[in-house]
């Protein structure tokens, strides 16, 4: 089984009932009630359920969201907090803190954590968490998911592997060399935004995540150079073209290295084989075939001196570049009315969860499918 992205795991959560018996004093806010703790127990089962799809993904989280608004947006017609969104403790771990759970009793603490683990299952839509991560009356703590560095880093890293969808697919269908170049370029330098947003972290937890940020950055870099030579050699540049493919190997071994060391590595999340891939591979070669070529060309007709220090990559794409998706939680449920919200009686006070269990408990991982990728072109990136 090989990989070609690093993921790190998926937050993991306690039980939460939603007993709120003697405060949920109607039949409609106890169905409210009911509703949430199935709605929940159903989104969780699809964050490892393999035959889930983006389509049921969303159907089951906007469910949830909807619901769990009615314990957030003020429902009796004042601006002020809604009297439900403190009443039920939820306790999350995090992707690079292991199986010790924060918790806080808020809502809004468990829609951005449902969001986050949304956010990781789509990856593409991690930017829609930051409107609400302000909200929270506990500050993220360094290194928890929600602390602005970590989100960031996640955002960056999602732009970059949506990129290289586009560059795999560009490469297939034989796009102009100065394309994949530009794009690569790009790729890369999102990669190193990635990994310099965590300098300031943990080693200890991100130690491993940044080794993988920075193969890929050499990576395609290693793309850039060599593409970037072919447009070089194009343009009767062959001196140039030599040294910008000279660079290009230069970035690939550094590439093998880092693989190695990042495999070799202790950390949180799944440890991805790059190098294994075909898509890897073929680039090697690439490159070894190119530059024999335009040293060829040069003995026998150009005669162009190599300089010293390789063209510099003053590239910008042009088109191609990924931009995150907007995201809008889903409408409040119409079962969240001004008369339900009013039935709930705070001054009852729920009775204590038996079940509940103790915050410095370890919270069980989240066991994840092992998926098998279908086929490997040498193209197809995931």
């Amino acid at each position: 089984m090989t990989h070609w992205f690093h993921r790190n795991p998926l937050k993991a959560t306690a039980p939460v009932s939603f007993n709120l018996y003697g405060v949920a004093s109607s039949p409609a806010a106890n169905k409210i009630c009911n509703d949430l703790r199935t709605t929940r127990a159903r989104l969780l089962d699809m964050f490892t359920d393999t035959t889930c799809t983006p389509e049921i993904m969303k159907k089951s989280s906007d469910e949830y969201f909807a619901l769990l608004q009615g314990f957030i947006l003020p429902l009796d017609g004042t601006t002020q907090e809604n009297k439900l969104r403190f009443i039920q403790n939820f306790r999350w771990t995090d992707t690079l803190q292991g199986n010790i759970a924060s918790a806080q009793q808020d809502a809004v603490f468990e829609l951005v954590s449902v969001a986050f683990n949304v956010a990781i299952w789509y990856t593409k839509f991690a930017s829609r968490l930051e409107t609400h991560i302000p909200r929270l009356i506990t500050p993220a703590e360094k290194g928890r998911d929600l602390e602005p560095r970590v989100i960031d880093t996640y955002l960056v890293q999602s732009q970059a592997e949506a990129q290289e969808v586009t560059i795999a697919r560009a490469i297939e269908l034989k796009h102009n060399a100065s394309i994949i170049a530009a794009l690569s370029f790009e790729t890369a330098n999102f990669y190193q935004k990635a990994d310099h947003t965590l300098n300031t972290l943990d080693p200890e937890c991100s130690s491993k995540w940044k080794k993988y940020l920075q193969l890929k950055q050499h990576f395609y870099m290693a793309y850039a150079h060599c593409y970037h030579g072919q447009t070089l050699l194009a343009g009767d540049k062959c001196g140039e073209a030599i040294r910008s493919l000279q660079e290009a190997e230069k970035f690939y071994s550094r590439a093998e290295a880092l693989c190695k060391e990042y495999r070799q590595m202790k950390g949180p999340g799944s440890t991805a084989k790059p190098s294994e891939q075909l898509f890897f591979k073929k680039l090697g070669t690439f490159i070894k075939n190119t530059l024999e070529k335009c040293q060829r060309e040069n003995s026998f007709i150009y005669f162009h001196k190599v300089p010293a220090e390789a063209p510099a990559l003053e590239l910008k794409a042009s088109y191609g570049l990924a931009e995150p998706s907007s995201f809008e939680l889903p409408p409040l449920s119409a079962q969240c009315t001004p008369e339900v919200y009013a039935s709930f009686d705070l001054t009852k006070g729920p009775k204590e969860d038996k079940a509940k269990a103790k915050h410095d408990e370890e919270i069980k991982p989240v066991k994840e499918p092992d998926l098998k990728p279908q086929k490997d072109t040498g193209c197809v990136v995931s």
